[in-house]
């Protein structure tokens, strides 16, 4: 009975420290926002006639996409409110980034309305489909007002992988039909090339530095079994960025960080930074999903795009 007891006194500890330390983190990262602290102007490049910071915010740890598992995602998707999505974005701003890439979800469009009321300046670029359940081009513009939007990459390769490439050229076209630029996502290295050679009329490409719809497209892949969900191989970097050299088009690349997993060795984010940049076209940037409940992630990758995407 002692010991039940003992279990329960130590449970209710941990919820007790693992509350304080979101409160404190919630505390720091308003106190970062509100510091009025702005870095020198990062590097930047031009989409249109749009001037992009060659660091871009991601969204997928604010919709609880971690790749590392459910556990991780629930923890992204608690910590990040309207309240302190909003307090993120500011901080991004202070440290020199200019634009986020963004899902239309409902709260990203209460968030982009907070963000927009103290920062007008901060760009946004929506990543988004003519199979997203948030609504057509038309409904997301009107809602979110990007600057721009491109067709995503999972549904990008799964549509070339069924034959069905013309859809994503469509959705090129009525979003340029709006008046915005338009972009083409993809996981799959050979269709960033295949659109490439077709001469396309995309503004922008955004590659994934990881092939993770490997398996969709070769599902007979003797290596398939080897992984636990999505494939991360180090060789992936070196097959997109080849062909994101090749390509004349603006590149935004993603995933550089693995999801994370440059971070599970001590100088890996660095190194993944440095692999980017030394390895994209001077007129490309890279998206990166930051998580700040623990650092501030924002100043740390502005600075590592200060050193090394000049």
């Amino acid at each position: 009975m002692a010991k039940a007891e003992n279990n329960k006194s130590n449970r209710r500890e941990f919820l007790v420290a693992a509350s304080a330390s979101t409160l404190l983190a919630n505390s720091q990262l308003k106190s970062m926002a509100g510091a009025g602290t702005t870095a020198a102007a990062l590097p930047s490049i031009t989409l249109g006639d749009y001037s992009i910071t060659r660091l871009i915010a991601g969204f997928n740890p604010i919709g609880g996409y971690s790749y590392l598992g459910p556990h991780m995602n629930a923890h992204m998707k608690e910590y990040f409110t309207v309240e302190n999505t909003t307090d993120f974005l500011l901080r991004c701003f202070e440290v020199g980034i200019n634009t986020q890439q963004f899902d239309p979800t409902p709260l990203m469009i209460e968030v982009l309305k907070n963000v927009r009321e103290k920062k007008p300046d901060m760009q946004f670029l929506c990543l988004h489909s003519a199979k997203s359940r948030w609504g057509t081009v038309a409904e997301v513009i009107k809602a979110s007002s990007p600057f721009a939007m491109s067709h995503h990459g999972g549904v990008t390769d799964t549509l070339f992988r069924e034959g069905k490439q013309e859809q994503v050229h469509d959705y090129v076209k009525a979003v340029h039909d709006k008046g915005l630029l338009a972009g083409i996502s993809a996981h799959n290295p050979d269709n960033i090339k295949r659109i490439a050679d077709a001469g396309w009329e995309n503004d922008f490409f955004m590659t994934c530095f990881h092939y993770l719809t490997r398996y969709n497209d070769h599902p007979d892949d003797k290596n398939k079994d080897k992984y636990f969900g999505k494939p991360f191989s180090k060789a992936d970097p070196i097959a997109m960025t080849k062909v994101v050299k090749e390509v004349d088009k603006p590149c935004l690349g993603f995933k550089i960080l693995a999801a994370g997993r440059a971070g599970f060795s001590r100088d890996g984010v660095g190194e993944a930074f440095k692999f980017a940049f030394e390895n994209i076209k001077k007129t490309d940037a890279v998206i990166v999903g930051m998580y700040p409940r623990f650092k501030d992630e924002m100043a740390e990758n502005a600075g590592w795009v200060a050193k090394y995407g000049i």
